[in-house]
């Protein structure tokens, strides 16, 4: 799942290993447990069901079929005869036919409290971006933080970084990493659940912070006019289905030459074959990024005329932006496990060779208290949080009491964040930028500006309020540089990680 765009909106320690043949060294990691042998294939390439390891049988369920399971009539009757003698819900019924039922139970005094002035802000803000149709934002937040840096040094009034650039060099590496998961998940059951979970959406345009700094410490950046948007940047869906159904395809080629005992070497190959595909799928959509040094040249808000040649992406990056892309940190919240220990996901990345994925779990409260000193000193913050949960979107506002379900459902919903997390109702979908935040005489917060990407229509053009109550609720992870980070943390770091499964919920890609 990738992060939501402008038109829309297990236990720990779980510790996996494969199988391995004579043609790859095993793994340094181990597990008491052994998985099934690989499947057999006929010359159809199907699953041979006379295989010698067939799959579990499975049986119908019973429970549900049971006739006193089923709905009755007369007590849908009842319920009827419920409804209908509330006069309420015969009016909510009628506004809401012709009208989007939250405009109704928008809650009034919500949206006066939940106001856009803050006292503590940075002083650089720019115009808010536009992710359009793609799920980009965890790039495009990134990149937001990235030009506060540039617009500072040479007093720019506006300015963007290429989110394009960065998309490629993403969707081309995590290409790379799915058909690698492939390689090694090679001896697995193609209905194993890793395998099934991967082969779902072997890539989408969502990501993680340390992926960013993978693809940031490899390909550099660049200003968004020398790799400028294309229609397939703004608007991804198709490119990603044709990306998608090649890696597939090339997946079975793979799962079949496994199968017939091929080795690694035959099988990178093959690969490669595929990933040349790939490459000239993304070349014709968005465009080869710069292969040689370029010029950059402006003039920033005093008409002062600049211009630097002999520019690589990875220089650029160095010299220009000068951010600490690789001495940061990733603080989540997840109520479901140990905080200050160290987690990550299993098959979760986007470069083979790259950063790990590392989170520091902590105590919501830290990330907030993290977050008003990173803000306090006038730097923005990257973060990822679940936005599509009570987002009134034409006022910018999120907060857990902005719709009032239960005067026009007689509804109300109590799920914790952990049970939340643990049973699908939320998981980390979108990262944005805190630009602000509003504090109160003793220091504490009480709603948080945030600079979201979905152009500058609605908030205070584009820019969004956050309650502090929806913070807790449904922020999951916040990013700072380690030399503003207390020790504490950052000997979190040094420890042995935890590894939730592929699936894990944490696993979500912004």
């Amino acid at each position: 799942m990738g992060c939501v765009h402008s038109k829309n909106f297990e236990p720990v320690n779980h510790v996996v290993s494969r199988r391995h043949n004579n043609n790859e060294k095993a793994s340094s990691t181990s597990s008491s447990s052994s998985f099934n042998s690989p499947p057999a294939y006929d010359q159809d390439m199907k699953l041979d069901l006379h295989s010698s390891n067939p799959s579990p049988i499975l049986t119908e369920p019973h429970g549900i079929n049971n006739p006193k399971a089923a709905l009755r009539q007369e007590r849908v009757h009842h319920l009827s005869e419920s409804f209908n003698a509330d006069p309420k819900n015969r009016m909510v019924q009628n506004a809401a036919h012709s009208l989007d039922f939250t405009t109704l139970i928008t809650n009034r005094e919500v949206m006066i409290a939940d106001n856009h002035t803050f006292n503590t802000k940075i002083p650089i803000e720019s115009m808010v971006t536009n992710q359009k149709s793609s799920g980009r934002c965890w790039i495009f937040a990134a990149l937001n933080v990235f030009r506060v840096e540039v617009m500072k040094k040479y007093n720019l009034e506006e300015f963007e970084l290429s989110q394009g650039y960065l998309f490629f060099w993403d969707k081309f590496e995590k290409s790379n990493w799915f058909l690698e998961c492939m390689i090694d998940l090679r001896d697995r059951d193609v209905n194993d659940r890793v395998v099934q979970h991967l082969l779902k959406e072997p890539v989408n345009d969502g990501g993680q912070w340390d992926m960013l700094v993978n693809l940031v410490e490899r390909y550099g950046v660049v200003p968004k006019a020398l790799y400028p948007e294309s229609f397939s940047s703004s608007s991804s869906g198709k490119l990603n289905n044709l990306v998608i159904s090649k890696l597939r395809d090339h997946a079975v080629v793979l799962r079949r030459m496994a199968a017939l005992g091929r080795s690694i070497e035959e099988l990178r190959a093959e690969k490669d074959k595929c990933l040349k595909e790939i490459y000239n799928i993304l070349a014709i959509t968005l465009g080869e990024p710069p292969k040689k040094p370029f010029t950059w040249s402006f003039r920033n808000k005093d008409k002062k005329y600049f211009e630097f040649q002999n520019v690589t992406p990875q220089s650029y990056f160095r010299d220009h932006v000068g951010y600490p892309v690789a001495d940061t940190i990733s603080i989540v919240n997840d109520p479901r496990n140990k905080t200050m220990a160290l987690y990550t996901v299993q098959y979760l990345g986007n470069i083979s060779g790259g950063q790990p994925i590392r989170y520091v779990n902590a105590p919501i409260d830290d990330l907030k208290a993290l977050a008003i000193k990173k803000l306090s000193s006038g730097k923005p913050v990257w973060f990822g949080a679940d936005v599509g949960k009570y987002l009134q979107r034409d006022a910018g506002i999120l907060d857990p009491k902005v719709f009032q379900y239960d005067l026009a459902f007689n509804v109300s919903f109590n799920m914790t964040k952990a049970e939340r997390l643990i049973h699908g109702e939320s998981l980390m979908t979108h990262a944005m930028v805190f630009t602000g935040v509003h504090l109160d005489e003793h220091g504490k917060p009480v709603r948080w500006r945030v600079e979201n990407s979905w152009g500058d229509v609605g908030g205070d053009k584009g820019y969004l309020t956050m309650s502090d109550a929806w913070f807790s609720e449904f922020v999951y992870q916040v990013v700072l540089e380690k030399a503003i980070t207390p020790k504490k943390y950052l000997d979190v770091l040094e420890q042995e990680v935890h590894v939730l499964p592929a699936y894990d919920p944490m696993g979500a890609l912004a």
